[in-house]
């Protein structure tokens, strides 16, 4: 998650879709090469994710300027590495 909302910050959509399943991956997804105006992440709440987990929840809240947008994700981990999967916005 942590990795995820540094590559929105700094613009590296490379690695936002490489971190994204296929399955749900947007085919147009765009990421601002100039990176978005994020100024904290704060973790809200977890479930799983540990090492013997193959699935996890983390619910967090993005802060920029003006607002905070908050999001409830889910993620699984496949061939050794966690991948998004999707997530609702709270």
């Amino acid at each position: 998650m942590r990795s995820r909302f540094t590559a929105y910050v700094r613009g590296a959509g490379d690695y936002v879709a490489s971190t994204w399943a296929e399955e749900t991956r947007p085919a147009d997804l765009a990421v601002d090469a100039s990176g978005e105006p994020f100024t904290q992440l704060q973790i809200l709440d977890t479930a799983g994710g540990g090492p013997f987990d193959a699935q996890g929840v983390v619910e967090f809240a993005a802060h920029y300027p003006g607002g905070v947008m908050r999001e409830r994700s889910h993620f699984e981990r496949r061939a050794g590495r966690w991948v998004y999967v999707d997530g609702v916005i709270r």
